[in-house]
């Protein structure tokens, strides 16, 4: 049985009732093209080749679990295994060459979990929706509402793209090796169209106004907007960026004049 590394932050479910609450949750149909990053050793894998789809791709990055994979994967219908890291995968060109967009899966590797969100939601437009498993913790930022102490900028510059759901806890006795945290699943889903027209300086507002989370806006933004440009937002310059909906940043960032030259 191959071995997890730590290098590439493997942790492999073995839990067959968290294993089926996932299959359960995903719930795959016959026009589906399923994507599963980081199937390791196969466990969730034989599940949702088990059930519908149209398609099936999983992407592996330890070259001995894809040699492991090959042999379920030769099985079943509809099927291509990548030996590829997930950071470097062209997405939306994998949703061209499958006809339709992506249904991803995936026990995601902590250390690489929020790179990797981002890069799939740069993929927006390929991507129907996302069924993964990431620390417990990062999961309650991303589906964090404002004014609570898990908001913050993660939850905020996916908030246009993506709504998400928590769905369950799974505890560190569900893996070999065990993790030191508890995991989570979340349902991510694809907006039809983004929550609002992204400013060029959504990104810089948020950072900015989280760099120091104590700061009112006022300090937050300072050398970004005056106080009075926050005010033409209709948002008072002397709360905190945790309390403000994500569109709020997006008003903010439209007041910024784009240096010339």
């Amino acid at each position: 049985m191959t071995h997890a590394r730590k290098r590439f932050g493997q942790h492999f479910l073995h839990d067959p009732g968290a294993i089926e609450r996932i299959a359960r949750a995903v719930g795959s149909g016959p026009k589906d093209h399923l994507l599963e990053i980081g199937p390791g050793r196969g466990a969730l894998t034989h599940l949702l080749l088990a059930g519908k789809y149209a398609s099936f791709d999983a992407i592996e990055i330890d070259r001995d679990l894809v040699e492991d994979l090959r042999p379920t994967l030769a099985l079943a219908r509809a099927t291509t295994l990548h030996e590829r890291d997930a950071l470097d995968f062209d997405f939306r060109q994998l949703a061209a060459l499958r006809g339709g967009r992506l249904r991803v899966i995936g026990n995601l590797p902590y250390n690489i979990s929020t790179p990797l969100l981002f890069r799939l939601i740069d993929a927006a437009p390929a991507i129907l929706d996302l069924h993964v498993m990431l620390q417990r913790e990062v999961v309650a930022r991303m589906a964090a509402a404002p004014g609570t102490s898990a908001y913050g900028r993660l939850t905020i510059m996916l908030a246009p793209w993506v709504s998400v759901e928590h769905l369950f806890d799974i505890g560190p006795g569900a893996f070999k090796p065990p993790p030191k945290v508890w995991s989570a699943v979340a349902r991510v889903t694809v907006r039809d169209k983004p929550a609002f027209a992204v400013a060029p300086q959504f990104a810089q507002v948020v950072t900015a106004a989280f760099s120091q989370r104590r700061k009112t806006l006022r300090n937050a933004l300072r050398g970004l907007l005056e106080p009075a440009d926050i005010e033409a937002c209709g948002i008072d310059p002397s709360v905190r960026a945790e309390t403000l909906a994500p569109e709020l940043f997006n008003r903010l960032a439209l007041r910024i004049v784009p240096a010339i030259g």
